[in-house]
């Protein structure tokens, strides 16, 4: 079959002229991941398909990133979307097809027809925030929202382009490295936090949006798009002509801090709330594609221009489109618009090469405004909203300054006594009732609505000083209570149904070699903790009236292996591989050895099976790794066997829970005997990626490999019964063995993953606690993001697990602003 031919120069000058069964018709656009064709069904409905360039076809790693695309694109609805109609990762050029929709790109429609009016940017902000809400829920972030991200259709705009695939030189995954986006429209924490984008990144990208469709510009412009990066973190707005009732509005979507923008359905209410007379405009979207040149109306005119990578439109009205209502207005001007209550998961765009920036950011942008703490003594329910904050730059002159070049529109007298009268509100709630006798220090967050029979409570462990970082407990539990430690805080004992401090037991400070903390290992009655600096290790009374009391500590600094609480044992690895075993109730040697084939054995047990414990270590030659399980009460040895690939122990088969070490537990039970076995396989040449899953039974010695899609990074797995589920960096999840399924969560870093009652739950480094259905990787629940105020840049080495009580009905998390908090265990949909 012959090549249709194309006269570029680029990529794409040799073109097929099949995708799958569709017939390739012309060339709609191209960016930096393939061409957008058109084509038609055998029904003959139009469509758009994304061919992936040749070059990047022979990636492995990118075709993980296209499969991650396509899922991404496929779970969300097509009411706000280009639909995905059928798509093959798999194929010599991997694409994927969209419905085609005609219309033009509110990009395109500006640049034609010049800024829309007030009421068609309102019917605009209306559509797009009804669109975020069905993509946030779908559990997908958008990451690019721009104006060639938007097409304006005849039913309403859409929102294009969930692309996330992108070369293996692209280096997504670095934390201060090259940014991906387009900076005008990013948020600040896109370039201060770049691993921790949530949903609230879209509402400020929607902010920039609507100031584009209403100037003809961007809230923040420059030819440098390191002036614009920060614009975006540091200066106010330029909303120099939007219309004056749109402004409160676009300011609250334009908030520094990602918790001081409104969700979607908030946008949504407010959009709702006293209309305004609006002049009757006919055509799509209410008028917004009026005036589109005749020769572009329809599927069969002119391309729409190659400046974008969705699935381009041609663009055109509708003379039959039906007319949208026309939304309510924005709030009065300082009002407060309510407080993001629902995070969601998120997966990176792909912009188009046209509209993409490399933003290569020297150091990480500290964070612009400091956390304002609470009166003292002072509480608030779990999603309360926060109370008002002084504007960045507090000593700068106040009210407007004509020789500022961002100013703000002065607040009017009655915009000012709103302020005041939601302040003086939120105050007045959240002060504790005279005589309650709660330590004011504890700052603990008392349940709100109860949800079955488990009350959701937050507390802040360690308060910091106002500008000083808040850091990230790790928890664990039993004994009746849950145990935290954090940075500069090694242990702290929690009430498990509301969240009171009952002792906490700090430290000496950490010198200048400072660990990522542990959490506190309850073993043998006491509870193991380590110190700032990783060189001792003391066990404490855990009772609520020994005030974790010091009852042992010991200097391990000498132990290249470190220290580790299995069981009833507390084992020593000395750097000639020897290991020593204490018993952790007495601290008696119960025993000390060697062990076959291995030079460090670095021993973990799992959750519901602590009668076993394992070490996987890497031959020499790097082919091979020596698996030895043992008894960790005795050091018999259960098992050894050299096992081919560079593996990493994931769990016993029947055993659901993280490594004891990890300070995670779960409602799993497991026999603990020398069953089977499953490891994660590792490829070096890979970057160390994992490619498969070994299941390894030692009772007949067969091994059998499990598929592993798309060679996800630095994964972090969970065995439940005979399923292995996988969580890598960028929020690849997914399921092998006993059931099969992958779903892209666009977690950036997430936890081990713990199982409950048919639910896997893991923590997001931005906070958020999320709940997916074992049974085929569907978003059940997922809690508000949670972010430190003062971080610059979010990074944690480890993200800490969340605990499970099952027979509380509970699972316990922590998140980056200090807190520990409870959720209802069985009804994540509530969170």
């Amino acid at each position: 079959m012959p090549a249709l031919r194309d006269s570029g120069v680029g990529p794409e000058a040799e073109r097929p002229e099949y995708a799958g069964k569709y017939r390739l018709e012309a060339r709609l656009g191209a960016g930096g991941m393939g061409v957008v064709h058109l084509a038609r069904s055998s029904s003959g409905l139009l469509l758009a398909v994304k061919v992936i360039h040749a070059e990047f076809a022979q990636d492995p790693e990118f075709r993980g990133r296209f499969r991650q695309e396509v899922a991404a694109a496929r779970r969300v609805s097509g009411a706000f979307t280009a639909p995905v109609v059928d798509a093959d990762p798999d194929a010599g050029r991997p694409w994927m097809a969209t419905l085609h929709i005609p219309g033009p790109t509110l990009s395109d429609h500006v640049k034609r027809n010049g800024p829309l009016t007030p009421g068609e940017v309102r019917r605009l902000a209306a559509g797009l925030a009804e669109a975020l809400r069905d993509i946030h829920r779908a559990g997908v972030v958008h990451r690019d929202l721009k104006p060639g991200n938007v097409l304006l259709a005849a039913d309403g705009p859409k929102v294009i382009d969930f692309g996330i695939s992108r070369p293996s030189d692209s280096d997504m995954r670095t934390e201060t490295g090259k940014l991906i986006g387009t900076p005008p429209f990013m948020a600040p924490e896109q370039f201060q936090r770049p691993r921790e984008v949530g949903p609230a990144a879209d509402v400020f990208a929607l902010g920039s949006v609507l100031v584009h469709a209403a100037t003809g510009r961007g809230p923040f412009d420059s030819e440098s798009p390191y002036i614009v990066a920060y614009q975006v973190v540091h200066d106010d707005a330029d909303l120099a002509g939007v219309p004056r009732e749109l402004v409160p509005l676009i300011e609250s979507c334009l908030a520094k801090e990602p918790a001081d923008r409104p969700t979607p359905d908030a946008l949504m209410e407010l959009l709702r709330t006293d209309a305004p007379e609006v002049d009757p405009v006919p055509g799509a979207v209410a008028g917004l594609t009026a005036g589109v040149p005749p020769g572009e109306v329809g599927a069969g005119g002119a391309p729409p221009p190659a400046d974008r990578m969705p699935s381009s439109q041609a663009p055109g009205p509708d003379p039959g489109a039906r007319r949208i209502p026309a939304p309510a207005p924005a709030p009065a001007p300082g009002s407060r618009i309510p407080e993001q209550r629902g995070g969601t998961v998120r997966a990176a765009a792909s912009p188009s090469r046209a509209e993409t920036t490399h933003v290569r950011a020297v150091a990480p942008v500290p964070a612009a405004v400091p956390e304002v703490p609470a009166p003292t003594g002072t509480t608030a329910p779990p999603d309360s909203p926060a109370p008002p904050r002084p504007p960045e730059g507090a000593h700068r002159q106040q009210g407007p300054n004509p020789h500022h070049p961002r100013r703000r529109a002065p607040l009017s007298a009655v915009a000012l006594a709103v302020t005041v009268a939601v302040a003086a509100v939120l105050a007045g709630v959240r002060l504790l009732s005279p005589g309650s006798g709660q330590d004011p220090a504890l700052q603990t967050h008392p349940p709100h609505t109860a949800t079955g029979d488990a009350r959701p409570w937050r507390t802040t462990i360690l308060p910091r000083p106002p500008g000083h970082d808040a850091e990230m407990a790790y928890c664990s539990g039993g004994s009746g209570a849950v145990f935290c430690g954090q940075s500069g805080l090694p242990a702290a004992r929690l009430d498990p149904d509301t969240g009171h401090v009952a002792w906490r037991h700090k430290g000496p400070p950490a010198g200048k070699r400072a660990t990522t903390p542990t959490a506190p290992v309850l073993s043998g009655g006491l509870l193991y903790v380590f110190s700032a600096d990783g060189t001792r290790l003391s066990a404490l009374d855990p009772s609520p009236g020994g005030r974790g009391a010091t009852r042992w500590s010991k200097d391990v600094s000498g132990y290249e292996g470190g220290a580790t609480v299995l069981g009833d044992r507390v084992l020593l690895t000395a750097s000639d591989g020897t290991v020593t075993a204490l018993d952790s109730a007495t601290h008696r040697q119960r025993w000390h050895k060697r062990f076959a084939g291995h030079q460090l054995p670095l021993f973990t047990a799992f959750a519901g099976a602590p009668r076993t414990a394992y070490a996987a270590e890497p031959t020499a030659d790097g082919t091979h790794s020596q698996v030895t399980a043992i008894d960790p009460a005795t050091g018999a040895v259960r098992w050894a066997h050299r096992l081919p690939g560079l593996l990493t122990p994931a769990g016993p088969a029947g055993v659901t829970g993280p490594a004891h070490t990890g300070g995670a537990g779960t409602d799993g039970a497991g026999t603990g005997g020398p069953g089977p076995l499953f490891l994660t396989v590792t490829d070096p040449k890979l970057s160390y990626r994992t490619t498969a899953v070994l299941r390894y039974d030692p009772a007949t010695g067969r091994t059998r490999t499990l598929p592993v899609t798309g060679s996800p990074d630095q994964v972090s797995a969970v065995v439940h019964g005979e399923t292995v589920y996988l969580l890598g960096e960028g929020g690849a999840l997914q399921a092998t063995g006993a059931h099969h399924w992958y779903t892209e969560t666009s977690v950036s870093r997430g936890s081990v993953p713990v199982v409950s009652g048919g639910r896997l739950f893991f923590s997001a480094a931005d906070g958020r606690l999320i709940a997916v259905d074992t049974a085929n990787g569907g978003v059940v629940g997922q809690t508000r993001p949670r972010l430190s105020r003062t971080r610059s840049n979010g990074f944690l080495e480890t993200v800490p697990a969340p605990w499970t009580d099952a027979r509380r009905g509970r699972i316990y998390a922590a998140a980056p602003d200090g807190t520990v908090f409870s959720a209802p265990l069985k009804d994540p949909a509530s969170w």
